[in-house]
């Protein structure tokens, strides 16, 4: 499919005079090159840094309760036209500052996307004392991934249309990208001179899958527990819904017990017993849930075997019987530990991800689990293309061709990241290992299969790959906040490549005193426990097994 690239020409002309005045500069951008409506310019004043008082879901990460000081910018709201009348728009924001350092920062979206990504606040695993991009004169901007979601609509809806579909798995992310860059061009009379992107989740997939489709349009990426490996991720989680439909739904005491003997089993490993398995993959190796199996009525403090097949669910590796995109034929099992973290809204362990406060239902409920409600919805619009399809029936070998014409779409799953390198590109991946969004060991086995691909010498040139063990998929449960903007920058622009870093916790009020740190390990080492003050990261070592 055809995707419209903006002409810089169309966009400079009649621009060779800019203004200097930073009102008349932000006004002059309302003039709109073909196929884009610029909705607004305007020049916004400064605006102090602020902790939200009230979040949507609890225990919030920084990203989500600091509302970061911005400076004075202008800010440019507009959409992409499509070239299916019936396809939607691409919205977008560009937020280009007065004082500009001469660079730009991309955000990327979660979830399904369908909400306009602002570029306002701060990225990803941030520490809420340092400032956001913009106020460190980064521009910055972000994208809806060319649909908007509606009330009473299933988020999944809007791949029925061949071009959103597109949109949403690469397409708009670099149409937005050379929007924004023609924007700067116009404003400051420059190009940027560094360009990054900064994604979590299905943000994380945007920014590997730039590096792989795009590997000249960015210079340093960070990706934080990325949905790479899309189609079997939707798979997997239709599987783990199935699997609790009737006797199999795995209750709050059920998820505690598995929880506890998991705790029992490997908490203590990595030389501390404090609530986080650090040594993830050894407890891989050590837990059997199978011990938790009920050997007499009544089954209490146990659990039946429909109930130990949901689980096994979780805890066994998807197989298909084809090779998806770049030769993937399955899904990666679960890790082990923080599976009763408890939260409200994206923060939680199975109840918030995988189980669900309530057994699942067809349509989802609002108490069914995430990965129900997003695989469910992703058999039926992007595989089936059947809203009416019962996702319950899904049979993987039915669907050999779809599956394969949507991996190939949305999988970021090449490991030939050799032109993105070649060009000076960096790339930072983080995994959580409490996290249940996602399997961590898809970006372990993508990150093992680029060091396969093109050496580990040649990767260690421009890739890295931490671990956050305890920390869910938002960075609750554990240390995780890490100025990754500076890091990043650092490798991109001063040449100084990143060993082991320190992440922490902070107590989300001003002056946002750090209450605990740990090493941030490159994979495959883990912190353990040397002995002193838990609270501190030199307390630790980044060990290897």
């Amino acid at each position: 499919m055809r995707f419209l690239v903006l002409s810089a020409a169309l966009l400079l002309a009649g621009c060779a005079s800019k203004p200097v005045d930073p009102v008349a500069a932000c006004a002059a951008l309302n003039e709109p090159p073909r196929g884009v409506t610029i909705e607004s310019a305007t020049l916004v004043a400064p605006t102090p840094l602020m902790v939200r008082p009230k979040v949507p879901f609890s225990p919030p990460p920084p990203e989500i309760a600091v509302a970061p000081a911005l400076p004075e910018y202008c800010q440019v709201i507009g959409a992409i036209a499509p070239i299916d009348p019936k396809a939607p728009p691409i919205r977008f924001q560009v937020n280009l500052p007065t004082q500009w350092n001469g660079n730009s920062l991309q955000y990327g979206g979660g979830g399904f996307n369908g909400m306009l990504i602002t570029g306002l606040g701060l990225t990803p695993s941030a520490r809420p004392d340092r400032p956001g991009p913009l106020a460190r004169g980064y521009v910055t901007y972000g994208t809806d991934s060319g649909h908007q979601n509606a009330p009473g609509v299933p988020l999944q809806a809007f791949a029925l249309n061949d071009e959103a579909l597109v949109n949403f798995a690469h397409a708009s992310y670099k149409k937005v990208r050379d929007a924004a860059v023609d924007l700067m061009k116009r404003r400051y009379g420059e190009a940027p001179k560094k360009l990054y992107f900064f994604g979590s989740s299905e943000g994380g997939r945007e920014g590997i899958t730039m590096a792989q489709r795009y590997p000249a349009d960015f210079d340093g990426i960070f990706s934080r527990v990325p949905v790479i490996n899309w189609v079997a991720l939707q798979v997997a989680g239709t599987r783990a819904g199935v699997a609790q439909f009737g006797d199999g739904w795995l209750a709050p005491d059920n998820v505690k017990l598995v929880h506890e003997a998991v705790a029992a089993a490997c908490d203590a490993r990595d030389g501390l017993a404090d609530g986080i398995v650090g040594d993830y993959e050894g407890c891989m190796r050590v837990f059997d849930v199978d011990k938790l199996r009920c050997t007499a009525a009544p089954a209490t403090g146990c659990l039946t075997e429909p109930q130990l097949k949901a689980v096994q669910a979780l805890h066994t590796p998807l197989q298909l019987n084809y090779t998806l995109a770049n030769g993937v034929r399955g899904y990666p099992a679960w890790g082990r530990g923080g599976e009763n973290m408890l939260g409200s809204g994206p923060v939680g362990g199975w109840p918030s991800w995988q189980t669900g406060t309530a057994p699942p239902t067809i349509p989802p409920g609002p108490a069914s689990s995430r990965a129900w409600l997003y695989g469910s919805g992703a058999i039926q619009y992007f595989i089936a293309r059947d809203p009416t399809y019962d996702p319950r029936r899904f049979n993987p070998d039915e669907f050999v061709g779809r599956m394969r014409e949507v991996s190939a779409l949305m999988d970021s799953t090449n490991p030939d990241l050799s032109a993105f390198a070649a060009r000076g590109g960096k790339l930072i991946i983080s995994e959580h290992m409490a996290d249940y969004a996602q399997s961590p060991y898809a970006g372990i086995e993508y990150y093992k299969s680029v060091v396969e691909r093109m050496g580990q010498a040649a990767a260690e040139g421009f890739l890295r790959l931490y671990v956050t063990p305890g920390a869910d998929h938002m960075g609750i449960g554990a240390p995780s906040a890490v100025d990754m903007v500076e890091v990043l920058s650092d490798w991109v622009e001063r040449g100084k490549a990143p060993g082991d870093l320190v992440q922490a916790t902070h107590e989300l009020k001003l002056p946002f005193p750090i209450v605990a740190a740990r090493p941030m390990c490159r994979y495959p080492a883990f912190p353990r426990y040397l002995g002193g003050d838990a609270a501190k990261a030199e307390s630790f070592e980044c060990a290897r097994r």
